[in-house]
């Protein structure tokens, strides 16, 4: 929802473009991810380790919006493109709080768990 609210400040601002495609690729990303993991996608396709994916997107999406939040920040056109890069930052923390906590649950050395009891 912070995606979101992030995007729609930043294009009801007028703001530059790489701010409102930057939250709009989080959005759409993040929204693939919840729709993944509440349809049990995850356990469908076992080829890919999605923990580690999502690690990946949060990182990624960490740094895309450190640059570009501070960036809408120091520039601060309006007060919406003001708005959209503070709400940007915090999500920027949930970002990296994301990736903490996913860290910690997952580890690489274990086998990872089966989907039927074993025998």
């Amino acid at each position: 929802l912070l995606a979101l609210a992030t995007f729609l400040c930043f294009v009801a601002s007028n703001a530059h473009e790489a701010y409102t495609a930057l939250a709009g690729l989080e959005t759409g990303i993040t929204l693939l991810f919840l729709l993944l993991y509440l349809f049990r996608l995850d356990a469908k396709m076992r080829w890919l380790f999605w923990p580690l994916a999502d690690i990946f997107n949060s990182v990624i999406a960490a740094l895309f919006l450190l640059v570009v939040c501070l960036f809408a920040i120091i520039v601060k056109s309006n007060k919406g493109t003001l708005a959209g890069g503070v709400l940007g930052l915090i999500l920027l923390v949930l970002c990296v709080v994301d990736t903490v906590l996913l860290c910690k649950k997952i580890s690489l050395a274990r086998p990872r768990r089966r989907n039927a009891p074993a025998r």
